[in-house]
């Protein structure tokens, strides 16, 4: 009885899951093999295999929606977003933690303070700010926002992983004679692998998605992200769908290439970071 039962909610367990893999792949394969479809052809048979395929559409998004200038925008952004919110999220989290300061508390509770504040809440101001001192439709305007943003949830995930690191390995350091910045980056920096690996990844999938702080600080062509170019295409009257679905892959696909190699260093890096004091 015991063994029927185990093996209906193996199946159903099975079939649940398989369900659920069909329903979320469905969308990104319909939306990669359509882009390969004309116009006519999407809007007669939208779910359809596309009967003559086409690169056209992704001839004509690369060109008109500028994705070139657009792409290396977003590496840019989201490249310098994701370091410096790694570093300084693994500094802070350095001090904070092993340098027993009373006020650590209290800054640490700053921090964490951040993650009730959202972009939306802050866009006003930010773009007044910007505006009068000279950062509106800069790409260093974009890269501190999305530094300042990804540093709450990053300092609570650093703060975490390194208070957990044993207080002797740092103190036996300092007793042979290195300074605090040679234990940050000889020791700290290698023990905290996989936390760094977890807050690049989280970082990298939140910049090249962001959307608002681009449109709103940043106004000429040439300082748009990809998801700002993409956006584009959907606001003009005559949408063409094979375009939006061509610009859409473009988008979407370094950000799976990058996860699918992220994944497997989340892996290795909490395999070798452990830690046993």
């Amino acid at each position: 009885m015991n063994q029927n039962m185990s093996r209906g909610w193996r199946l159903f367990a099975y079939v649940f899951l398989f369900a659920f893999t069909a329903i979320t792949l469905f969308p990104l394969i319909w939306m990669l093999y359509s882009s390969f479809k004309l116009q006519g052809e999407i809007m007669l048979y939208p779910l359809g295999w596309p009967r003559n395929p086409t690169v056209k559409n992704y001839h004509d998004a690369w060109r008109m929606g500028n994705m070139g200038v657009a792409a290396i925008n977003s590496v840019i952004y989201t490249g310098f977003g994701t370091f410096f919110t790694v570093f300084f999220s693994l500094a802070a989290g350095f001090s904070l933690t092993k340098f027993g300061y009373s006020s650590s508390r209290v800054y640490f509770g700053v921090f964490t303070l951040g993650l009730l504040i959202t972009v939306n809440a802050v866009i006003t101001p930010l773009f007044i700010m910007q505006t009068r001192i000279g950062l509106y439709d800069t790409r260093i305007g974009v890269i501190i926002p999305y530094i300042a943003f990804g540093l709450p949830m990053a300092v609570l995930l650093a703060c975490s992983y390194i208070r957990g690191i044993p207080d002797s390995l740092v103190e036996a350091a300092v007793i042979d004679g290195a300074t605090y910045v040679q234990v940050f980056f000889r020791i700290i920096v290698v023990v905290a692998s996989p936390v760094m690996a977890t807050i690049a990844v989280l970082t990298f999938l939140r910049n090249w998605n962001e959307f608002i702080l681009v449109f709103i600080l940043t106004s000429g062509e040439s300082m748009r992200s990809l998801p700002v170019a993409i956006n584009s295409f959907a606001g003009r009257l005559n949408v063409n769908y094979g375009m939006q679905f061509a610009a859409l892959v473009i988008g979407t696909i370094p950000m799976i290439v990058f996860y699918i190699g992220a994944h497997n260093l989340l892996i290795s890096g909490f395999g070798e970071g452990a830690l046993k004091e």
